[in-house]
């Protein structure tokens, strides 16, 4: 029996009598097609892939504050190490570097402390250090000393604490000389 509500139209087709049905046949339709796989032209979600390259070639900034350093003068007799007036030098090692690497700081004068013909031998000055990594030495004006040594990329912090042996020898003037620290980051 054929329900009074649906009338057969042309050969296999039914079409409904009540109102809005084409309506909802058509709602239900869209609704199966998003629902099948295939290009996204509905509700969804897409992805795209942004690569990020961040190339980071090895650096090394070194800052000594103060840059200056005086030794006082003082008795022989009584002072035998004079300490520098501006003691401690802050130290700080900012590096990029690889993670197995190692970080190294030295010191290399450019001579013997000189005060016109008169020379102070630069091997009568020392330093002290402290801070992870930081390590006391003596001055050389041929070879570099190591005032520090890391491993790794970071921020290294810590103090040089400089000295001069006092002597009755030393002829009086006003000696200077260069050092030259380095830190390498390979």
């Amino acid at each position: 029996m054929i329900d009074q509500r649906t009338k057969p139209v042309a050969s296999g087709e039914w079409r409904s009598g009540r109102p809005g049905a084409k309506v909802w046949l058509g709602t239900l339709m869209a609704l199966l097609l998003m629902a099948l796989p295939g290009p996204s032209w509905g509700a969804g979600a897409v992805n795209a892939v942004v690569n990020i390259n961040a190339p980071l070639a090895s650096s090394a900034q070194l800052t000594l504050n103060p840059t200056v350093i005086n030794f006082p003068n003082a008795d022989p007799d009584t002072v035998s190490s004079i300490p520098a007036t501006q003691n401690p030098v802050q130290v700080t090692a900012n590096v990029t570097t690889g993670n197995n690497k190692t970080v190294t700081l030295t010191a290399l004068a450019q001579g013997d402390l000189a005060s016109g013909s008169n020379t102070i031998a630069i091997g009568n000055v020392t330093w002290t250090a402290s801070g992870g990594g930081f390590s006391g030495g003596t001055m050389s004006k041929s070879a570099a000393q190591s005032a520090g040594q890391w491993r790794g990329p970071g921020t290294y912090t810590g103090t040089l604490s400089f000295f001069l042996k006092n002597s009755w020898s030393y002829a009086t003037g006003n000696y200077t000389q260069g050092v030259t620290f380095t830190l390498t980051a390979p």
